[in-house]
């Protein structure tokens, strides 16, 4: 714990500068928490003192409370490890002290940190602070009395968009907004929160308790409407969690009875909140992204990651496209490498636009757009191969062709090069086969839009070196990537667990389910869309490319029908061509197609599983479970054969790559609170009715068996050897 500290120092002025430290955010953990009430009451007891400055060590004020408290009411469910903060720190302690407080910011105040500042009669910053309350984001509320201060700082609107958005807000807002009271730079901070300190001692600035204003409250019939038309937004960006609502009710509470009834409302619902499965989730998924900066055997043996300066991108397509526009927004230099002039200047084209598109959106700037496009160069040979630092080939998935690629670049590229593939289902072994650098051959699986989706999916062989894992993590940071290193084999961590996903609503269909029902009840559970909306999105060429190989590699345990093969004979091709299992014309939302249902009523025919001829009728909750549970099962296959470091690694890499709802906690986090002894049960019964498809893993039942979460991954120490990582 060293490294967590209060500290009081009181100049000759008579203010006393309370310092928090707790590296690297100074976040607020109880001992930090303690010693606050400490100091506070050493200050006002102390004659010398007359103000108070309040600030964070290291130049920063507070990255909120410490996230870890929650993970330890989660494991032993004991609210008591929750220290008092709202009533007795920030209302007792701070704001209804005998003398004045100033929070000096400085790098950010978010969270309990900023409740906490809100807590102080005056807000002195440096301008480049970040501010915000993004508790949502982790299943509960503002706690620290956020839900009544804000809105009484910043008005009704500006309050709810902050915190039902997680949206922080820079300290020149803030000033504008009314949340900072003055700007200075870093060299003038605590010369001016001393001075501002004092004045409010000395009556010659008001004595301000945002807790008791109303000035910049709405009236209560206005403020009901905006609230109405808060709740109807809460329900449209997150129909399956309770936060969003809760946080409008705490509000409401304040604004109808008073800041104090608001406070104890929200203290009251705050620890409701901190148990349910929704914060559960998002804390487990915080965590679960935090873990994978940790790689055995790799980043734990002292080696430091080489300057990657220069990429080569071979394959201008929508993922090289998408790819290269990643690392330019980097300042990665990017050589785009394609077979002719033609399919070089769409590359080059589409990353435009991929820039374009972030600048129309507000998301970058004009001089920024140029920067980056200004580190991108289109090339028709490998010439320039031998000054690159790494190289990610993005070419279609035919396995010839990437071996014959490797086999080539190897010869150019310096000896130091890291030599990545794309590829999402093809075995490493296989596309390295042809060369003589088979430790420097790696996957650098990315998800399509590749310049906007988080995760990377870091893909070693038994003869991946690991500095080159080493340095393939430090470059998807670099790019704002979520580095997930996982083991090799056909379809990697996310679309082999995944690979049921599709299949199993394929199956269902042809057991008589209606496709858009299901994509109904998918999207319901929490899914971005359901699987044949994303069928249509991903295109028919892709399940062409995969689905021998899927079928070669897990024999018994695929479905294969004609369905997307008679729609694409039909003349569709998805969304590529505006008509698949939906209508997609430009500007609107998908809109189921009735007319397939000549072609599924065909498909149904040559397929013929009907039990008796006759479609078999369903709840919702089996439609979810028989289309989910075989993604479970793989998922178990995955982490028997130690594809993954660790079970939260599938899950944060299902969240990010496939979209499963991050209130859930991933797919391994989700079994886990459904339970193993019930989904083999299911699975068990599926099987014996529908074939094996749905059989149980040995993984799975053995746990059911024991009563064992599916998160454990070793069960003896001859289990954890058989490491393929």
């Amino acid at each position: 714990m060293a490294g967590i500290w209060v500290s009081m120092e009181v100049g000759s002025d008579g203010v006393a500068v309370i310092t928090i430290s707790n590296p690297p955010v100074n976040a607020l953990h109880p001992k930090i928490i303690a010693g606050l009430k400490e100091k506070y009451t050493e200050a006002m007891n102390r004659d010398d003192v007359k103000a108070v400055v309040l600030t964070g060590h290291m130049g920063k004020f507070s990255g909120g409370f410490d996230i870890n408290v929650f993970a330890e009411v989660h494991k032993t469910g004991d609210l008591s490890r929750l220290p008092d903060v709202s009533v007795e720190l920030v209302v007792n302690t701070v704001e209804d002290a005998k003398k004045p407080s100033v929070a000096a910011i400085q790098g950010l105040a978010l969270g309990g940190g900023l409740e906490l500042a809100m807590g102080c009669h005056a807000r002195i910053s440096t301008p480049e602070a970040q501010l915000g309350l993004p508790e949502l984001t982790l299943g509960i509320i503002p706690g620290f009395g956020g839900t009544q201060r804000l809105p009484r700082l910043v008005g009704l609107p500006k309050a709810i968009e902050m915190m039902l958005l997680s949206k922080t807000i820079r300290a020149k807002e803030g000033k504008e907004c009314g949340l900072i009271d003055a700007i200075v730079s870093p060299e003038e901070l605590m010369k001016m929160s001393r001075l501002w300190a004092l004045e409010i001692a000395e009556r010659r600035k008001p004595w301000i308790s945002s807790l008791r204003r109303t000035d910049r409250l709405s009236s209560l019939l206005e403020a009901r409407e905006i609230l109405t038309a808060a709740r109807q937004q809460a329900k449209r960006i997150a129909p399956n969690m309770p936060q969003h609502q809760v946080c409008l009710d705490a509000m409401e509470e304040g604004i109808v009875f008073g800041g104090y009834a608001g406070v104890l409302k929200e203290a009251k619902v705050f620890k409701e909140l901190v148990l349910s499965s929704t914060a559960k989730g998002l804390v487990h998924v915080f965590f679960s992204q935090r873990a994978t900066s940790k790689v055995p055997n790799v980043t734990d043996i002292g080696i430091r990651p080489r300057n990657i300066k220069k990429v080569a991108v071979i394959g201008g397509g929508l993922m090289g496209s998408g790819i290269a526009t990643a690392l330019i927004l980097s300042d990665i230099s990017v050589i785009l490498k394609e077979i002719d002039s033609s399919f070089l200047q769409k590359g080059l084209k589409v990353v435009s636009v991929n820039l374009e598109g972030l600048v129309k959106k507000g998301s970058l700037t004009k001089d920024k757009m140029n920067k980056a496009l200004s580190l991108l160069k289109g090339v028709l040979d490998y010439s320039e191969f031998k000054h690159v630092d790494m190289v990610i080939e993005a070419v279609i998935e035919n396995i010839s062709l990437k071996q014959s690629i490797f086999a080539e670049i190897e010869k150019i590229c310096p000896l130091t090069c890291v030599l990545a593939t794309n590829t999402s289902t093809i075995d490493l072994n296989i596309v390295g086969e042809k060369t003589q650098s088979q430790d420097r051959i790696i996957g650098a699986h990315f998800f399509s839009p590749a310049h906007v989706m988080p995760l990377l999916e870091i893909v070693r062989t038994e003869k991946t070196s690991p500095q080159v894992i080493y340095d393939l993590m430090t470059v998807g940071k670099i790019i704002k990537k979520v580095p997930v290193v996982v083991g090799n084999c056909t379809g990697f961590a996310v679309n082999r667990t995944f690979f049921p996903y599709s299949q199993a609503a394929n199956l269902l269909v042809h057991l008589g389910i209606d496709p858009f029902r299901i994509d109904r009840v998918i999207s319901n559970f929490g899914m971005p869309m359901g699987p044949f909306q994303l069928q249509d999105l991903a295109g028919y060429g892709v399940y062409f490319a995969v689905g021998k190989i899927y079928a070669s590699a897990f024999k018994g345990r695929t479905f294969k029908s004609d369905l997307i093969e008679l729609l694409a004979e039909n003349g569709r091709h998805g969304k590529s061509n505006g008509k698949g299992f939906y209508i997609h014309e430009k500007g609107s939302k998908p809109k189921p197609d009735p007319s397939i249902q000549s072609i599924v009523e065909e498909s149904r025919r040559r397929t013929n599983i009907m039990p008796g001829g006759k479609p078999i009728i369903l709840s919702d909750q089996e439609i979810q479970e028989m289309i989910f549970f075989p993604v479970v099962n793989e998922a178990c296959r995955v982490m028997d054969e130690r594809i993954v470091v660790r079970a939260s690694d599938l899950d944060i890499a299902s969240v990010l790559g496939m979209g499963f709802p991050r209130y859930r906690g991933g797919i391994v986090f989700w079994a886990d609170t459904v339970g193993a002894d019930y989904i083999n049960s299911r699975l068990k019964k599926w099987a014996e009715v529908y074939g094996g498809f749905f059989k149980p893993a040995s993984y799975l039942e053995e746990r059911a068996k024991k009563g064992l979460p599916l998160s454990m991954l070793s069960l003896s120490p001859s289990e954890a050897s058989r490491s393929r990582m």
